[in-house]
């Protein structure tokens, strides 16, 4: 068991000089570094990604960081611990920012389908937009500025109780009566064609 421990020990002596070489300039000693740890972080990689070609990046990438900040180390002694967690924490930031990219959640999914239907029903809703634009130009100044403010600029009942100087009961009716006007004249003009 002596042997054993005297092993451990002796290449951790090791690793602590290549680092000191490394932080001194030895692009060497760094080469020797990435050999020697190339494997485990790898490993570290690839059960964090599940992806061997995004694990086999992001060994690339630890160990540029790693060379970029590799002066940052104080304990060289240290240098394995400090690279896996230089690899733990670049694999947590890659994995956050590829499921955003690629999130199959359904809700995700249906909101940046671009369309739904088939061509023949995105031409009958265009169809449709251009009735209810129709039949608003035909409805009455009234009418058309209630549903207008309603539903194109969003205002609330009581904002538009403010714009028409009017109680919310008042423009409650208003707003029915107006959907009303409205479903009749795109009905009339549906069956017009």
């Amino acid at each position: 068991m002596n042997a054993l421990v005297s092993e451990k020990i002796q290449a951790i002596q090791r690793t602590a000089q290549l680092v000191i070489a490394a932080q001194a300039g030895d692009r060497a000693a760094f080469g020797e570094l990435f050999v020697q740890y190339e494997k485990s972080i790898y490993a570290i990689a690839l059960r964090r990604t599940g992806d061997p070609t995004e694990a086999q990046e992001l060994v690339q990438d630890v160990f540029m960081q790693a060379m970029q900040k590799i002066d940052q180390l104080r304990t060289p002694e240290a240098f394995g611990g400090w690279l896996r967690q230089i690899t733990v924490r670049m694999s947590i930031n890659r994995m956050v920012r590829r499921k955003v990219a690629f999130s199959t959640e359904p809700e995700v999914l249906e909101a940046t389908v671009l369309g739904e239907g088939t061509p023949e029903q995105d031409l009958m809703d265009k169809e449709r937009r251009e009735q209810v634009r129709d039949g608003l130009a035909r409805l009455r100044e009234m009418d058309r500025d209630t549903l207008e403010a309603f539903y194109v600029r969003g205002q609330s009942l009581a904002e538009m109780a403010d714009e028409f100087d009017a109680p919310i009961g008042t423009i409650k009716r208003r707003l029915h009566v107006a959907r009303k006007r409205l479903a009749d004249e795109v009905n009339d003009l549906a069956f017009a064609q």
